[in-house]
């Protein structure tokens, strides 16, 4: 029963695992740094007040506050675009294309 039990919450972690579209990784302890990745498209990092976005060329990032306000909006026009928030503190949603990602800016 107990084998049981372990293989069931086993399988479904793992199966939760494969499901999910992006990968994050942390960096150095002393700088938060996130990057996410979904197949092909483009890559946010956020450390700190920087946001790097790489392969999203033509696409426009849009950072939007949890209560819906449009904070800013940035066309990227290179391959590797470094972009300063200079937003307050909190929670934020980054869009990228099709990538929606939800942020904490420190």
């Amino acid at each position: 029963m107990l084998m049981i039990r372990r293989l069931l919450v086993f399988s479904t972690a793992f199966t939760l695992m494969l499901t999910l579209p992006a990968t994050v990784r942390a960096a150095d302890s002393d700088k938060t740094a996130i990057e996410q990745t979904v197949g092909d498209e483009a890559v946010i990092t956020v450390s700190g007040q920087t946001v790097t976005v790489n392969g999203g060329q033509g696409e426009t990032l849009e950072v939007v506050s949890l209560t819906g306000r449009r904070m800013l909006t940035v066309k990227i026009e290179s391959p590797a675009q470094r972009i300063e928030l200079n937003i307050p503190k909190g929670c934020y949603i980054l869009k990228v294309g099709k990538i929606v990602r939800k942020v904490t800016i420190r």
